[in-house]
């Protein structure tokens, strides 16, 4: 802004000149609370031991549900409040079954932690998942320790149909055949994809397929409950559950988007 854009400032009452302040130092107050509490890490509550959520601030705590509800894929499996899938245990409760360290664990690096477990490892900002811990009442310690994306065993076998890891991963919400009636399908706000439809299936490409898989719903401007396994699997994986798909639908994507070859190994 130059000097020629700004006018002088018009006469105020004193009562508006008193609205004013009163704005400007409330303004101030907001301004210093969000740079203390969302800008200055260690973020405030992600530093020490297991904590109550209940001495985590009103803020926080409202935050880390909103994430939880409407951000993370958390929900799709376990219920918070009676709310959410069927798949895994209540999350609200999870501090009176397991120690603060396990929990944090079970967060940074499902895998290591629950060899072969359904949960895998989601991709968040750390300072996410340092909430989340906190809130689920995790040793925040841990997960400040932790690199932000754990390592995956690219040494792992890979089944080459996919059929293996589709029935472990994915048969819960999009069921045993990809018809979209797992288990844990009524529960979920968007009704999981239909793998066996062709009409549905032709119309996505391949690489639309692998993208949700590897970076999961929300990336893809679709359910955010629909998990990302791109930190959890290795690109062969991925890439074996995306010909597994093209097999429950019998059908291959759109024409524009494949070369005719086979997708490698």
């Amino acid at each position: 802004m130059v000097a020629s854009d700004v006018s002088a400032p018009s006469p105020r009452s004193p009562t508006e000149r008193r609205a004013s302040l009163r704005w400007l130092a409330g303004s101030r107050l907001t301004a210093l609370y969000f740079t203390a509490t969302l800008l200055t890490p260690p973020f405030a509550w992600a530093q020490g031991s297991a904590t109550p959520a209940s001495d985590l601030t009103p803020f926080a705590r409202a935050k880390a549900e909103a994430l939880l509800r409407d951000q993370l894929p958390c929900l799709g499996c376990h219920t918070l409040d009676g709310k959410g899938g069927k798949l895994a245990p209540e999350l609200a409760t999870v501090r009176t079954r397991r120690d603060a360290a396990y929990v944090a664990r079970v967060i940074v690096d499902p895998q290591a932690t629950v060899p072969g477990t359904l949960m895998p490892h989601t991709p968040m900002p750390h300072a996410w998942r340092a909430l989340i811990v906190r809130y689920l009442g995790g040793d925040a310690t841990i997960a400040d320790a932790a690199g932000d994306v754990p390592p995956i065993d690219a040494a792992a076998p890979v089944d080459s149909t996919g059929a293996t890891l589709y029935a472990h991963y994915c048969t819960g919400c999009h069921g045993s055949r990809g018809r979209g009636d797992g288990p844990n399908a009524a529960s979920l706000p968007v009704s999981p994809a239909r793998h066996a439809s062709k009409e549905v299936m032709a119309a996505r490409p391949d690489d639309a397929l692998y993208d949700t898989i590897a970076g999961g719903g929300t990336i893809m401007n679709r359910s955010p409950r629909m998990p990302a396994y791109g930190t959890t699997l290795s690109p062969a994986q991925v890439r074996a559950l995306v010909r597994h798909i093209r097999s429950l639908c019998q059908c291959q994507g759109p024409a524009w988007s494949t070369d005719g070859q086979v997708a490698p190994k």
